[in-house]
Order: structure tokens, then sequence, then C-alpha cells
């Protein structure tokens, strides 16, 4: 147990719970979201045009596939972790 005298599973129950209140009492979900959206996607703009020097067309275009090698990094990951997890090993 925790400091909190909570288990590992209750932690995680406790904040699925926080978690689902208070989506479950927001109005506009995009608008709640609408900072953390943008801000990920000015990380793939500082990725593929550092100096903004590209068009607005083409930077949208290498926008759109670094977003895509991001997912298609983290599905690969996963893939591997549960790769290793049915074996019994580490990723």
């Amino acid at each position: 147990m925790s400091a909190t005298g909570l288990t590992p599973t209750e932690r995680k129950l406790r904040a699925q719970l926080a978690a689902h209140t208070s989506w479950a009492g927001t109005e506009n979900r995009p608008a709640r979201t609408r900072n953390a959206r943008a801000a990920f996607d000015e990380r793939f703009e500082r990725e593929v045009d550092p100096e903004g020097a590209l068009p607005p067309a083409e930077r949208a275009k290498r926008v759109e596939n670094a977003r895509q090698a991001y997912f298609t990094r983290l599905a690969l990951k996963s893939a591997k972790a549960r790769r290793a997890k049915r074996k019994g090993g580490a990723a």
C-alpha cells in the first residue's frame, strides 16, 4: 500500500472516477481540449518547419506525415510491449 493507504488498483479507480465525473460535467468537450490540441499540432509544425519558411500547404502536408509517423511509432512500441508481456519479458 502507498502512503495514501490505497492500493495501486484503488488509486487507478479513484483517478478514473474523477476523470469520468469531470468529463460528465463538461458541456463543450472540444473547447476543453482546444489548447492541448493546438500545442500538439504546433509541436509537429516546429519539427517540420522550424524556420517557418515553407508555404502553408506544404507545411500542412508535412505536419500530417509527421503526425502519422508519431502515431505509427507509438503503435509499434505498443505492439512490441504487448509481445514482450506475452512472453514474460521486457520490451
